[in-house]
């Protein structure tokens, strides 16, 4: 048996490749956040991460994946998958699961740097996953949510079918917003032209769905 079975997992599509976290990819991952991962007078995320970037340099963030990894169990898990275009490291994009043998729903969030907005990157990397998830895992519901003010991603969740399932209060910077909560079954997933490539599963389906 793999001591760690995820090392061998990776997700194709046509313009990128998916692999789950490692520390090299996380330090590049955390270079690109630096760089800008959206307009600073907003606040995208539940918990304001990217605020503590100048005082820490990454170190919260590093901890928080390295967190995620160590915690890892077949009963409740999150995986980092690194997006990479051309060997660039451009983003990330997680899915989670609690109690999935029975559920068989995941949830997903994600980001990409300000420089690679607007490609159609944040589109393919969730579909990567919703396929990965539903035909590969075999979930049934697939679970998002996002700030009402982030249209770019809203739009994505559009797209690819998912419905609003009602709201929730978050306060980053200690005053309410309002996120969309979001729900796309597998049957009205709307697909891609194109069909993701899993390498690696054998070693890790296992661990991610008994």
């Amino acid at each position: 048996m793999d001591a760690w079975p995820l090392r061998h997992l990776v997700l194709r599509t046509p313009r990128l490749e998916l692999r789950p976290d490692d520390d090299e990819g996380l330090f590049e991952l955390v270079e690109v956040a630096k760089g800008g991962v959206h307009d600073p007078a907003e606040m995208p995320f539940s918990v304001p991460w990217t605020d503590w970037l100048a005082n820490d340099g990454g170190r919260g963030a590093i901890q928080f994946f390295w967190g995620n990894r160590a915690k890892l169990a077949a009963n409740d898990w999150s995986v980092t998958f690194l997006i990479r275009h051309e060997g660039e490291v451009i983003g990330a994009q997680d899915v989670r699961a609690r109690d999935f043998a029975a559920l068989r729903e995941v949830e997903t969030g994600s980001w990409i740097g300000q420089k690679f907005h607007s490609h159609g990157f944040g589109t393919e990397m969730r579909a990567a996953v919703l396929q990965f998830a539903f035909d590969h895992l075999g979930a049934r519901i697939a679970r998002s949510a996002a700030w009402v003010g982030n249209r770019a991603s809203n739009r994505v969740s559009e797209k690819l079918g998912y419905v609003q399932d009602g709201t929730i209060g978050v306060a980053p910077r200690g005053e309410r917003l309002e996120h969309v909560r979001l729900r796309l079954d597998a049957e009205n997933f709307v697909r891609p032209e194109w069909n993701v490539s899993v390498d690696g599963l054998a070693e890790c389906v296992q661990l991610l769905t008994s």
